[in-house]
């Protein structure tokens, strides 16, 4: 297993992408990383490990630049080498932190679409009420325009993944809308529901926002706006109810006590919602495996990511939705 990782990109590079990395390698001894990145700053924190290399660069993608021009700009940046890795067989798989936007655009220009798919999804898991079960989101802001046959080829990517990856024997798909009913929503939604219920995947119907973190559907289909307000929302929410929780626990000294004795149960409550233990957003229809970790993200958040990383490689994830779109492109019409 062969890996290269952007050691530049996200608000704690390189020093937790570093930690994370030499986890992963202990966890893994069949495991090789290449850290994409400033050598001078990445060296000092390895250490003597001979299954991880450094490809030294300077450059950069920040947070702040425009995606497309970045990385036509910025051929030697951390990002757009680490693609490079791939896509000339030196690594299996690519993993970065950094801005969102340009690992789309670098990862379409390095290793480009898998053939049937006409547009790459963001696809992040979400956390739910059932303990560690999370659902897959597709699209969540990589298409803000999306045709009912991208949600059809984002239904079939998304069941691939949750079958092989999260090992789930018959992966339930939901179509994101305003109501459970056959025929609500806009035309995008009316079109996509037909689409689907006549696709080869496990289709259960719509499924409402309110609902989403039941636990009751293992992906959820919808365009990159919708999506992207849900991803936002769930995040934002989480910071909530963690700030409102905190406020009012230790207001006073009998919270602060009640508190105390809850604590485990908080604890529990804040693992199950932690980003950290999902691993990052898959950018599902590109040729080769291309992770984005949350930003913030720090050792175990890396660790976790390239857990995940491992796992579609191995699976073969990629090869399996080219091998399902190929068989029934005709069919279900996934190349309009």
């Amino acid at each position: 297993m062969r890996l290269a990782i952007d050691a530049m990109g996200g608000d704690n590079a390189p020093e937790e992408i570093v930690k994370g990395s030499l986890a992963a390698l202990k966890a893994n001894p069949q495991m090789h990383i290449t850290l994409v990145g400033d050598e001078a700053k990445i060296k000092p924190l390895v250490g003597s490990e001979p299954r991880l290399s450094i490809l030294h660069t300077p450059e950069k993608i920040e947070a702040t630049d425009q995606p497309v021009k970045a990385v036509r700009t910025k051929k030697n940046a951390s990002m757009v080498l680490a693609i490079q890795e791939v896509k000339e067989g030196r690594a299996d798989a690519v993993i970065s932190a950094g801005n969102t936007g340009a690992l789309m655009a670098a990862g379409l220009f390095g290793v480009g679409r898998i053939k049937g798919i006409d547009r790459p999804a963001l696809a992040p898991t979400l956390p739910t009420i059932k303990k560690g079960k999370g659902f897959l989101l597709l699209d969540a802001g990589s298409n803000m325009d999306a045709k009912p046959e991208h949600l059809l080829q984002y239904a079939i990517m998304g069941s691939i993944y949750a079958n092989k990856v999260l090992e789930i024997e018959t992966p339930k798909v939901g179509l994101l809308n305003i109501g459970e009913e056959p025929g609500k929503g806009n035309e995008l939604s009316k079109q996509a529901y037909e689409l689907l219920r006549e696709a080869p995947i496990h289709f259960t119907g719509n499924i409402e926002s309110r609902d989403l973190m039941n636990g009751d559907v293992d992906v959820v289909v919808c365009d990159g706006f919708a999506g992207n307000l849900v991803l936002k929302s769930i995040e934002g929410n989480a910071l909530a109810f963690y700030s409102i929780i905190k406020t009012e626990l230790l207001g006073s000294f009998y919270s602060k006590i009640a508190t105390a004795l809850l604590y485990p149960k908080f604890k529990s409550i804040k693992k199950m919602m932690d980003y950290s233990s999902y691993g990052g957003a898959c950018l599902f229809g590109l040729a080769a495996p291309v992770i984005k970790a949350h930003g913030s993200s720090n050792a175990k958040a890396i660790f976790t990511t390239i857990q995940q990383a491992c796992r579609i490689v191995e699976k073969n994830v990629v090869g399996t939705i080219y091998e399902t779109v190929l068989k029934t492109k005709d069919k279900w019409d996934v190349t309009n």
